[in-house]
């Protein structure tokens, strides 16, 4: 028999990926290590909306923390800030640790890319388009 494709995927190869979009929780908080890589890291709040049983709308927040490295870190600290919307693509990260004698764990969201979704002039709010951009940190910036 020939080979199974799923979604494009040969099976049993795992796929580990995550794009959304939302608001920054906080300005984004840029270190260096001490190997010289920058590192910024920041909250993004993903909102949905949807009816609920008892016909009224609902409002679910999903609050999530976006780590990016490199070039990348720079251009998310120079170019956004708390209230801004973006999408972002990464991959999902398991962070595990103990405190206090309790385990505690947490998932957030190593960047690869991102996109700006409004304008720098509208803060949070969306501009329908303009001022929207995909960053490759290897070109030079848009605007």
């Amino acid at each position: 028999m020939g080979t199974v494709r799923i979604h494009g995927l040969l099976k049993g190869t795992e796929m580990n990926r995550i794009t959304i979009t939302g608001n920054l929780t906080r300005d984004p908080e840029l270190r260096t290590l001490p190997s010289g890589t920058q590192v910024c890291n920041f909250g993004l709040a993903s909102n949905r909306k949807y009816k609920g049983k008892d016909g009224q709308m609902t409002e679910e927040v999903c609050f999530v923390d976006v780590v990016a490295f490199s070039q990348t870190a720079d251009l998310i600290a120079r170019y956004l800030s708390k209230g801004r919307k973006v999408l972002v693509d990464g991959r999902l990260k398991l962070d595990q640790w103990e405190k206090d004698g309790q385990k505690r764990s947490k998932h957030s969201i190593v960047l690869d890319r991102f996109e700006f979704m409004d304008s720098a002039k509208g803060g949070g709010e969306s501009s329908g388009g303009s001022g929207s951009g995909s960053i490759d940190p290897d070109d030079d910036m848009p605007f």
